[in-house]
């Protein structure tokens, strides 16, 4: 039985944006709980480790009560079932997201009818966020602090060796 008041917020958050923190705010006003989870994806090439992503987060989210992070691998409706979670919230950018996410939400929905796959469109101001745009900025040595909080920006400088 799932929980309509639930709601699962996935991503690989590699690096947090205020983008991702702006959609868990609203998500954290609008459900009982909410649970950010962190894609540890090992086939894939991170800049952080699923640990580094999960312990940004929830510094970041400490003074919402009702966000909990975890980490998960594997398909996310799998978890969704697991925690009795109803609802999964899609942040979306533009057509580009919405079509990408549109696919994925047909595909979970298939997997598990009971979850509700929702889209966030994106605050106006964090509409040009992306995290892998982040990374190749901060890899050039740009300032990124405008884009992601101050820790974020902290763990880039010690993590990435700017380019010439």
């Amino acid at each position: 039985m799932t929980d309509p008041h639930i709601a699962l917020f996935p991503g690989s958050f590699d690096p947090p944006t205020n983008g991702h923190l702006d959609i868990i705010r609203r998500c954290a006003a609008l459900y009982d709980k909410v649970y950010v989870v962190v894609a540890n994806n090992v086939a894939k090439h991170s800049l952080f480790s699923a640990e580094e992503r999960k312990d940004m987060l929830e510094r970041l989210t400490g003074n919402m009560p009702n966000v909990t992070v975890d980490i998960f691998s594997g398909l996310i409706v799998n978890y969704a079932k697991a925690n009795h979670i109803g609802v999964m919230i899609r942040g979306v950018r533009a057509n580009a997201d919405f079509n990408y996410e549109f696919e994925l939400a047909l595909y979970n929905k298939q997997l598990d009818d009971e979850l509700e796959v929702l889209f966030m469109p994106t605050s106006p101001k964090y509409f040009m966020l992306r995290s892998s745009a982040i990374r190749e900025m901060a890899a050039f040595g740009a300032d990124v602090s405008g884009q992601v909080p101050a820790l974020v920006a902290e763990a880039l400088k010690r993590r990435v060796t700017p380019r010439s």
